[in-house]
């Protein structure tokens, strides 16, 4: 498998280009080296052969210019002489063979002694003749390298001939010793070709990475037609500032000629912007330079990883037609960006003279020089717009660069002429443009004067816009230029939505007014106007609705109640919600409240009916109507005879009981649940309050807040107010600075009211016995007592309804039986019994004889009732006295 994936290995890169070079580097580096073997082999032989041909010629030369030679030819047996001779110089000079021979080539001596007297076998026919001759021949040995010499007399006679040999074989083997030699040095040279063969190709296959000559040729066309076809221009300049190579959309763009390439760059004629910052040596990346009437983006970048070594490399893009689309881009950017703030900043609040503050503000100087807003006076009251009413405007709004502008100034009415921009919007629903107000084209007419000194002040054009919002026009907008360019055509699109965006904030803003209006007048309709005329307590009272955009007019609400006997019920509640349904809602419970006080219940049990009532009221609501349940209630009923306080509350807060002294403390009512939820009892809470001391009773609006705890409001609350010597009025008037800094967010009820005590000698009680002879005696007690108030013509009347009242006690209850009179703003007349029976009023005919008693004292009596207490019940009257006594 590993041989595998190395065949798959080295086949993929003998297709590389750095491969094929390998290969064909190691190719050649082998024939290279097979011919320099070859060539050392045969080089060696030569060597050989000649050195043999050098040795074989000295002993030949050598034998033959021995003396001993010269004598032993001249004798008679010369192989005697010479053949010891010639074998010790063969041995001596390393040879094969060394032979004397006559002239006629008959040998003397010979290594084999049985060649000697035989004919020499090479070739001797130019020895004879006096020259050497060195030949390789086939002798006696073998082939060989031989020498003959010619061996002369002094007269130069040839004599005899001496030849020296050395067989080929001793040559080739001389040769072959040297063949390990030259075979290591062939390796090393080969290993050290083939290693710098390697490294070359490694660096080249990094270079090329790993393609191939096919993909290399197929990337070179790509590369050559992307260069000239791309809408880009490229230019290659080297280090020393010559540029190598340039497109044709560069040519284009710079409009160089077809000699460039090869020539510096400040030789080609560029206008000096280009140059200069293609000769400057900083990276650059889109900088824009103007070439003729082009806008050309140049970035430029070093080829090598240091600037300056290698040369750098430029692309120029044509954008000027990018650069006006551009510049049309970032026109409608702006434009967009304008309407998303105006959506941020105009209508942050919902009041219609704000709003058009707003508008005229933001548009100062972002469109315009000034602005005004005129709007129709029924739309600032929170009425529908209609056309009629567009036509009677007033200035609502005015803003500008300068505060000198000769304009109408907000609060004034204003009256548009037929021929103005503004009436001609106002009338077609239109954006009307005046691009030269200088011109006069009939916007003057309405006042040439003021229009002149307009001019003057240097307005020179105007755009007038209607406030159109939901198929109403609500008045128009202005928009003024003096320092700014004239307005455009382009621009009144614009204005058109800049205002449409305004309008729908200001038609939001006089929906509110309507709703707030009509949610304020039925909630001051409900709520007391004039507190009624009481003797039981001094009473001052704040009532703060929430400021129009935070809450809104809500439920909360007071009261003041007159019950029998000098008694006065303060109430207090809070509706859940804000708007139209909750001040409803608030007179709904309100009128219960008054209906059940009718019936003179204790505090407690008024909470349970008021609570039944809730419950029947939501269950016969709609689905859609908000439900009355979660609202709160503290109901507090005062007797200035007895200084008794009895209080019960359903979900309120708890008020606070400020005594003569200032000490201010929470009487601890017991908390019921709100109402409308049912499942528990109220609980009620008796105090005797010191004559002087004060009721205060509020709602969570100013104690709650979001920066505090509402624990810690009532707090802060119970301290302002813990102060001795105040008035209500001047409670409240603490109350209100320490807990409202600011506008509330919520409607705040707050009340507060000061005991009184009336007089032991402003009232009377007697005990009655069950005698009906007793009734005379309590009359006529009745009677002294009101000569000495001086009350002697309520004396017959009061003497009726006594003697009545006491007679039915007597008659129809049990005891004990009790008369108390109370001189307060009426005369009180209170008839108390152990009886829990109620009287009924009933018509008696002609013949009866009794039922006529109630009858008389409802028609001498201004009001009467009944009212039921733990012993039992009191029946009542009351008498309104001619004067104030």
């Amino acid at each position: 498998m590993h041989h595998r994936i190395g065949r798959l290995r080295f086949g993929y890169r003998l297709r590389t280009v750095a491969g094929q070079v390998f290969a064909l580097q190691v190719i050649v580096v082998l024939i290279l080296a097979a011919a320099a073997f070859s060539a050392l082999l045969l080089q060696s032989q030569a060597d050989a052969e000649s050195e043999a041909r050098n040795r074989t010629l000295a002993v030949a030369e050598a034998v033959a210019a021995s003396p001993n030679v010269h004598e032993a030819l001249a004798g008679k047996n010369p192989t005697a002489q010479l053949q010891q001779q010639a074998e010790q110089t063969r041995k001596r000079a390393d040879v094969d063979f060394v032979v004397v021979m006559s002239p006629t080539g008959i040998r003397y001596t010979h290594p084999n002694p049985a060649q000697i007297g035989r004919q020499f076998s090479g070739t001797i026919a130019a020895a004879r003749q006096g020259r050497t001759v060195s030949e390789t021949a086939v002798g006696t040995l073998g082939p060989s390298v031989r020498t003959v010499v010619p061996v002369t007399s002094p007269q130069g006679k040839v004599i005899g001939m001496v030849g020296a040999g050395i067989v080929v074989k001793r040559v080739s083997l001389a040769a072959e010793r040297q063949v390990p030699l030259i075979l290591a040095a062939t390796g090393v040279v080969l290993g050290a070709a083939t290693a710098g063969s390697a490294l070359i190709s490694k660096r080249l296959l990094r270079q090329t990475h790993g393609l191939g000559p096919a993909q290399m040729t197929r990337m070179y066309e790509h590369h050559d037609a992307v260069l000239h076809a791309v809408r880009e221009g490229v230019l290659i300049v080297d280090a020393q500032g010559h540029l190598l190579l340039a497109n044709d959309e560069a040519r284009r763009l710079l409009r160089l000629g077809a000699d460039g390439e090869g020539r510096p760059v400040t030789e080609l004629g560029l206008e000096p912007e280009a140059e200069q910052l293609l000769v400057s040596d900083r990276a650059i990346t889109d900088e824009v330079i103007k070439v003729g009437d082009r806008l050309l983006a140049v970035s430029r970048r070093p080829m090598a990883q240091r600037p300056g070594l290698g040369g750098w490399v430029a692309t120029l893009r044509d954008t000027t037609e990018l650069s006006a689309l551009m510049g049309r881009v970032e026109v409608v950017q702006e434009r967009l960006k304008l309407l998303y703030d105006a959506g941020l900043r105009i209508g942050t609040t919902l009041d219609v003279t704000h709003t058009a503050q707003e508008l005229a503000e933001f548009a100062v100087p972002r469109f315009a020089d000034y602005v005004t807003v005129d709007m129709a006076d029924a739309v600032l009251r929170g009425e529908e717009p209609n056309q009629q009413g567009a036509k009677e405007l007033r200035r609502v709004a005015l803003h500008g660069i300068r505060e000198d502008a000769p304009l109408d100034p907000p609060g004034e009415p204003v009256h548009f002429a037929p021929s103005t921009p503004q009436a001609s919007s106002i009338g077609s629903g239109k954006v009307v443009l005046e691009s030269d107000m200088a011109a006069f084209s009939g916007w003057q007419e309405q006042n040439p004067d003021a229009a002149h000194r307009l001019v003057e002040y240097g307005l020179h054009s105007m755009i007038a816009v209607p406030l159109r919002a939901r198929g109403g026009i609500l008045g128009v907008a202005t928009f003024w230029r003096s320092r700014s360019t004239p307005f455009t055509q382009e621009e009144v699109s614009l204005a058109e939505e800049l205002v449409a965006r305004a309008a729908v904030s200001i038609d939001n803003a006089r929906r509110f007014t309507r709703e707030r209006t009509m949610a304020v007048t039925l909630q001051r309709s409900l709520l007391p106007h004039e507190l009624p005329q009481q003797s039981a307590v001094d009473v001052a009272h704040r009532y703060l609705p929430a400021e129009a955009g935070l809450g809104g007019v809500g439920g909360d609400w007071f009261d003041v109640i007159p019950l029998p006997g000098a008694r006065v019920a303060i109430v207090v509640g809070d509706v859940v919600g804000h708007g139209l349904h909750a001040a409803a809602s608030m007179g709904q419970l309100r009128t219960a409240v008054h209906n059940l006080s009718t019936l003179d219940l204790p505090p407690d049990e008024l909470l349970w009916h008021l609570d039944e009532l809730v419950t029947r009221i939501d269950q016969d609501r709609d689905g859609e109507a908000p439900m009355l349940t979660g609202a709160t209630c503290l109901y507090a009923i005062y007797d200035p005879v007895s200084r008794l306080c009895t209080m019960a509350r359903a979900g309120h807060l708890e008020p606070i009981i400020v005594h003569p002294d200032g000490d201010a403390e929470l009487p601890g009512v017991p908390v019921g649940p709100p109402l409308g939820l049912g499942g528990l009892p109220y609980e009620k809470t008796e105090i005797l309050l010191p004559e002087g001391s004060s009721i205060v009773l509020y709602t969570d609006g100013l104690v709650e807040d979001r920066q505090r705890d509402i624990d810690e409001g009532i707090e802060r609350l119970r301290h302002a107010v813990a102060h001795a010597g105040r008035t209500p009025d001047q409670m409240c008037q603490a109350a209100i600075d320490a807990m409202l800094p600011a506008a509330p967010r919520d409607d705040v009820a707050l009340i507060v009211a000061g005991t009184r005590l009336l007089d032991g000698d402003r009232t009377a009680s007697w005990d009655v016995p069950a005698d009906p002879s007793a009734v005379a005696g309590v009359r006529a007690a009745a009677a002294q007592l009101l000569q000495d108030w001086g009350m002697e013509e309520e004396a017959f009347t009061l003497e009726l309804v006594l003697s009545e009242l006491v007679t039915n006690a007597i008659r129809h209850a049990s005891g004990p039986i009790n008369v108390r009179l109370i001189r307060d703003r009426s005369l009180i007349c209170e008839v108390s019994d152990g009886s829990s029976v109620s009287p009924h009023l009933r018509r008696a005919t002609t013949m009866d004889e009794g039922g006529r008693g109630l009858f008389l004292v409802a028609q001498f009596a201004d009001r009467w009732g009944t009212r039921y207490t733990s012993g039992g019940k009191v029946i009542w009257t009351e008498q309104q006295l001619a004067d104030d006594r």
